[in-house]
């Protein structure tokens, strides 16, 4: 009997403490930084073939500290977030109330229709935002024929 009383015991005391560990949420800073975008879809519209692929998101740091953008990730290989070598966001901390741009690069050699995410991580009360560029590419300008030898 007193074996089954100390298992009684044991489960409902592991019961409770399974209950005590639940989800734990994070404190967020009041005064974090925050990031206010002009937009959050940068549309390409239509563009030439080998066009400049390079467009930029505004933003706007509305918090009350300083805004820090660690890094800027492209979804896949045709969206650059690297410009001329050099990372295309802001390098210093962007201050209360101040703006910057995030620049970002399309591969314009490949005709079609896209939608492509961006993810931006920072300081900012939401840590990671995801943005988009869409728009479509034209064909590729038809090559002329070469003359034919007329003999």
């Amino acid at each position: 009997m007193k074996k089954l009383f100390a298992a009684v015991a044991l489960f409902f005391g592991l019961a409770a403490n399974a209950q005590e560990g639940g989800s734990v949420v994070p404190s967020i800073d009041p005064n974090a930084p925050e990031m206010k975008f002009e937009t959050e879809v940068v549309d390409f519209g239509t563009v030439k073939f080998d066009a400049n692929g390079v467009r930029e998101f505004k933003i706007k740091n509305t918090g009350k500290s300083p805004l820090t953008i660690s890094n800027v990730q492209g979804q896949c290989g045709c969206t650059a977030t690297t410009i001329d070598g050099k990372p295309g966001w802001p390098q210093e901390p962007i201050l209360p109330g101040k703006s910057a741009s995030i620049k970002v690069k399309y591969d314009t050699k490949r005709p079609g229709p896209f939608e492509k995410n961006v993810t931006i991580t920072s300081n900012a009360k939401e840590p990671s935002k995801v943005v988009k560029i869409k728009g479509v590419v034209e064909a590729a300008p038809a090559t002329p024929a070469a003359p034919v030898d007329a003999k």
